[in-house]
């Protein structure tokens, strides 16, 4: 079934790949002809435009994307949002005095809370220095207005909408898709919370599930309404009576609470106009975010060589070989042993965003960290996750630094099968056999049924696997193998409670990771430089490998024209993940 997919759409791929060509020709040749990018000249009384309405990453080029207007279903968008760079910006903003506040456009953020309460907290950080942070928005999603909600004024267009209901996450159930099928889903797994197995072997959420899921949002729900109470003068019992009784929901209504002001958009810029001192007929002097980055830096340069490297781990872990959103073991201990061996690397900041994936190169990475802060200081710096596997990289660290509303722990392990036998003879019409040389030859070679002997050595594995998690993270952790089994068993964690039972050091952002990794290495104040590692990809390289990564291609073909398939091309990433995972529950999503 998933082949058929896949060479149905080959045809219709190399049929389209002239036209990649062409556009990839025409933007090298663009590139070509642009040369070396001009220093942008900010001018006075400058407002700094932040749209944040692209998908987040950690670490994103500052190169314009020419192409990102033109409709095409065949490479994914490298129009991204560094929160890195965001935070560049507003540090470099906020003693810039050419910039006189902010325009915040956050109606539809495409990130997680730990991610955005990062971007939050450096907007506040902003207006200590007396400058406006206005916000404006035709609607706002939920995390849309909890970024929104530090602002000076936060506008809203009076036919417009403010979702304010609370934290919810939705699951999907295959289930029942594969009874129908005749799909035998084959699971192995220790910890009752380790949920990620449950949409192949249940119709919905189990009570253990169902509780650690309601602990969790809860954790982040109370930690948002918190800091909006904070900000909008709005107690946290009233936003949660809003909230219950969808009062918001009226635009009017959110005004008469005092969660927003009704205004048009000429309303707002003229209101920007008084504020930087503008007549009615002046027009505003709007700076974006790609060319403010490419501005002088008003922060003078730190004199000499030493540095802290951030270096980033961003996506599922799939194995050895990684790739665009994905972390690869053999990539990130290239990119660990440069920075190890570099002198003038004085310490390393871990910034992880990872559900998990692989224990196997989960347990490489987490090798080659130990390795490494027996040369330097190691500190990890936590973002939206660093759950299962991604914590397996973290729990070895000196000290782990993770956001109040980071999703982390599900320390655990699982495998996973599918028994296609019965679909494959009465859906299809395929039938199988097998010649061996010893009992056991087509053991996990073939989507086949397993022997009760077969499936005892797979669970006897994954036992031995979760015994390695747990009395390794014990160990970094400094607990008792008992505490630290009591806190596991696959269940997650917001950053607040981890830091309430050990699993997390301290709560803060990138930042301070970034203070306490200069603290360890005994490098006062603006003494020491900050580099990225990896470098971010060039507009072009992105567009590279993103246009002929055939999965990727496929994958983003079809989910554009048909959505419904989404679900079959999860299953499709489910068979190809390798060995035994330290992963996350599935396909969950924060609304």
């Amino acid at each position: 079934m998933w082949q058929f997919v896949k060479y149905s759409l080959a045809t219709l791929v190399g049929i389209c790949l002239f036209f990649v060509f062409a556009l990839l020709l025409l933007a090298g040749v663009g590139a070509a002809m642009g040369g070396d990018e001009k220093e942008y000249v900010v001018k006075e009384q400058s407002i700094l435009h932040l749209d944040l309405n692209r998908p987040f990453v950690e670490n994103a080029s500052t190169e314009d994307n020419p192409l990102d207007d033109l409709p095409n279903p065949f490479f994914s968008s490298t129009d991204k949002l560094g929160l890195i760079q965001v935070l560049s910006a507003l540090e470099r903003a906020r003693v810039d005095s050419n910039i006189k506040g902010v325009y915040l456009d956050v109606s539809f953020p495409m990130a997680g809370y730990a991610k955005l309460t990062e971007v939050r907290n450096a907007l506040a950080k902003f207006k200590k220095s007396g400058k406006f942070v206005y916000a404006y928005a035709n609607s706002y999603s939920e995390k849309g207005y909890f970024v929104a909600s530090v602002a000076d004024v936060v506008y809203l267009n009076p036919a417009g909408l403010l979702d304010f209901n609370g934290v919810s996450v939705q699951y999907m159930f295959f289930k029942k898709a594969f009874d129908k099928l005749e799909i035998e889903p084959l699971v192995f797994r220790v910890g009752q919370f380790k949920s990620a197995v449950e949409p192949f072997i249940r119709e919905d959420m189990s009570p253990e599930n169902k509780m650690q899921t309601l602990s969790f949002i809860q954790s982040i729900n109370k930690e948002l309404f918190q800091k909006i109470s904070e900000s909008r003068g709005i107690s946290a019992a009233k936003l949660n009576t809003i909230a219950d009784s969808l009062q918001a929901f009226d635009p009017k209504n959110a005004e008469r609470l005092g969660m927003v002001k009704l205004g048009y958009l000429d309303e707002f810029e003229a209101k920007l106009k008084s504020l930087t001192g503008k007549k009615v007929s002046d027009e505003l002097k709007y700076v974006r975010l790609g060319d403010y980055l490419h501005a002088k830096n008003p922060i003078p340069s730190v004199e000499g060589n030493n540095k802290i490297a951030v270096l980033v781990a961003e996506g599922e872990i799939v194995g050895t070989k990684g790739g665009d959103g994905s972390i690869g073991s053999d990539d990130f201990i290239k990119e660990l042993k440069k920075l190890r061996e570099n002198k003038s690397v004085k310490a390393i900041v871990l910034r992880i965003d990872s559900p998990g994936g692989s224990s196997l190169a989960s347990d490489i990475m987490w090798r080659e960290i130990e390795l490494t802060k027996k040369v330097k200081p190691v500190i990890t710096s936590m973002s939206d996750y660093a759950a299962s596997g991604g914590y397996y990289m973290a729990m070895g660290t000196d000290v782990i630094v993770a956001q109040p509303t980071t999703i982390t722990g599900s320390i655990g392990i699982f495998a996973q099968w599918l028994n296609l036998d019965n679909f494959f003879k009465n859906k299809l019409g395929i039938t199988q056999d097998h010649v061996n040389t010893h009992a056991h030859s087509n053991f996990m070679t073939s989507a086949s049924a397993l022997t009760d002997f077969e499936k005892s050595v797979v669970q006897n594995m994954v036992n031995q696997g979760y015994a390695s998690f747990t009395s390794k993270a014990a160990q970094g952790r400094k607990m008792s193998l008992a505490k630290l089994q009591s806190l596991a068993g696959g269940r997650v964690w917001t950053g607040v409670q981890a830091k309430q039972i050990g699993l997390v050091d301290e709560l803060g952002g990138l930042d301070r990771a970034i203070e306490i990794a200069a603290d360890r290495a005994k490098l006062p104040p603006a003494s020491y430089k900050v580099a990225v590692y990896p470098k971010a990809k060039s507009f072009l390289d992105e567009l590279i490998s993103t246009a002929f990564s055939e999965s990727s291609m496929e994958s983003r073909f079809v989910q554009s024209n048909m959505p419904w398939t989404k679900s079959i091309w999860e299953l499709d990433r489910m068979k190809k993940r390798e060995g035994f995972l330290a992963l996350m529950p599935f396909m969950m999503e924060l609304e």
